[in-house]
């Protein structure tokens, strides 16, 4: 295992400098930065609300978007920018009211949203068992079952699934104590007949999806499962589309899914996977032939542009970009789970520089 991954290193090290020798032109033609994940990010520290948070909108009334700041806070580790703006980010969730509406009161406990809010502060540097007033490693613990599932303790029912699975084992392999061999079992346990994982667990029919896919390839691997992972990095490969990209359950081929299974895929030693699924996410940037203001932002979808089409702003919807911008930015800059770190993020955030 030891000399594959050394292998996989060392491709792609030689696919990152051929990237590096093709991105002056690309970005001469397109109009696009040489570093294209910057301003990706850039443009996703602008969209916070009081440079502060995310929020979503129902019947008039905004509320607090938890979700959607962190997957920018992590947005901003995997692109090592925009430092200030996910520093006040990661205050405002640790503030006791907003990581509580979250999380749970204690009564009421979520292990999805317990397993990210701790794993954003891991990512930040900044401790998960003084996170918010709240211990969130030892919450997040308690709420394993005998079967080795993270599940919830509430009076709504128990909406855990592979996510919320995968972020719990991340975050408690960064831990003193590791992650429990009990989580990944079940997590193994839970994949389906086609090699693929579902959302759902314990349905009557097992269906596999890629974002789901993507994060349990990246938590079996980061814990030491590579046979387990390997056949869910089969079927993600076999799912991909010749021009890169990848697709919802529903057939959408989007930003957040080819995202979230570039990032598996490097983490599976994939380079070559990694960078095609790159390249189609360039195809949904906005460059400098677009809106000012959207400049950098990558489109949910826009489905039939080629790479020498991109930057004009196609398929882009401001509903819908902050999500995929936020999933799309780790597999642009190569930066798996299990290794996301904001040490050393520059501060500024960038802006697209056009002429």
């Amino acid at each position: 295992m030891a000399v594959r991954r050394h292998r996989a290193v060392t491709l792609l090290v030689g696919v990152l400098a051929a990237l590096a020798f093709t991105a002056a032109p690309v970005a001469a033609a397109t109009t696009i930065p040489a570093n294209p994940t910057d301003a990706a990010a850039g443009w996703l520290a602008r969209q916070l609300v009081d440079g502060e948070r995310f929020e979503v909108v129902f019947d008039g009334v905004a509320y607090p978007d938890q979700g959607l700041t962190i997957d920018a806070i992590l947005a901003f580790a995997a692109a090592k920018v925009a430092d200030a703006d996910a520093a006040r980010a990661t205050a405002w969730l640790a503030r006791p009211e907003i990581l509580t509406g979250y999380i749970g009161d204690g009564t009421e406990a979520y292990a999805g949203a317990t397993a990210k809010a701790a794993f954003a502060a891991q990512v930040r540097g900044r401790n998960p068992a003084a996170f918010g007033g709240v211990d969130l490693i030892t919450r997040l613990r308690g709420l394993l079952a005998p079967s080795g599932r993270f599940s919830d303790r509430s009076a709504f029912g128990d909406y855990s699934n592979a996510l919320t699975q995968s972020f719990a084992l991340l975050t408690l392999r960064r831990t003193a104590a590791g992650a429990p061999a009990s989580g990944g079992a079940y997590l193994a346990a839970s994949r389906c007949p086609d090699g693929g994982f579902p959302v759902q667990f314990e349905q009557p029919t097992c269906a596999s999806e890629v974002d789901a896919t993507a994060f349990a390839v990246q938590a079996l691997i980061a814990v030491g499962r590579y046979a387990d992972a390997a056949p869910g990095v089969r079927w993600l490969a076999s799912k991909q589309a010749a021009d890169g990209s990848f697709a919802d359950f529903a057939g959408v081929v989007n930003a957040n899914s080819t995202g979230l299974a570039a990032q598996a895929l490097l983490a599976a030693g994939r380079p070559f996977a990694w960078l095609k699924a790159r390249s189609f996410l360039l195809t949904l940037q906005v460059g400098c032939s677009g809106a000012a203001a959207d400049r950098g932002a990558i489109a949910y979808t826009g489905s039939g542009r080629s790479v020498a089409e991109r930057g004009d702003g196609t398929g882009f919807d401001p509903s819908t970009a902050p999500r995929a911008t936020a999933q799309a930015v780790p597999g642009l800059a190569a930066a798996p789970l299990a290794t996301l770190t904001a040490a050393g993020s520059r501060a500024a955030a960038p802006v697209l520089a056009c002429r």
